[in-house]
């Protein structure tokens, strides 16, 4: 279970942010490593899903169930990378824009 953090960060989340940063690259690696012996990993991303962590934040969450559909959907369409909500990928697309989304704080 990754998130949106995995390539930003926002104030006062930086820790949280390369926790999830460092996740993201561990599961490439373990992807890279795994897949000579026909295992699976798949990398799903979710910007704010409905859950107790984000009980305060006031933005779109997606829900539990539909992050689940989405992940499940992935596995059996042999995704590497699951993408659960809008703004999660925007922020995918824009890490490859000439300046990066990733340079300055989100928020």
């Amino acid at each position: 279970m990754l998130s949106v953090l995995s390539w930003i960060s926002v104030p006062g989340g930086a820790t949280y942010a390369m926790s999830k940063a460092a996740t993201w690259s561990m599961t490439n690696g373990v992807r890279i490593a795994v897949k000579p012996q026909g295992t699976q990993v798949v990398g799903l991303h979710v910007a704010f899903m409905d859950t107790d962590m984000t009980a305060g934040v006031d933005a779109p969450k997606a829900s539990p169930q539909d992050v689940v559909t989405q992940a499940i959907a992935g596995l059996e369409a042999g995704h590497e990378e699951v993408l659960a909500d809008a703004l999660t990928r925007e922020v995918k697309r824009g890490l490859s824009l000439e300046r990066g989304v990733y340079l300055d704080a989100a928020g």
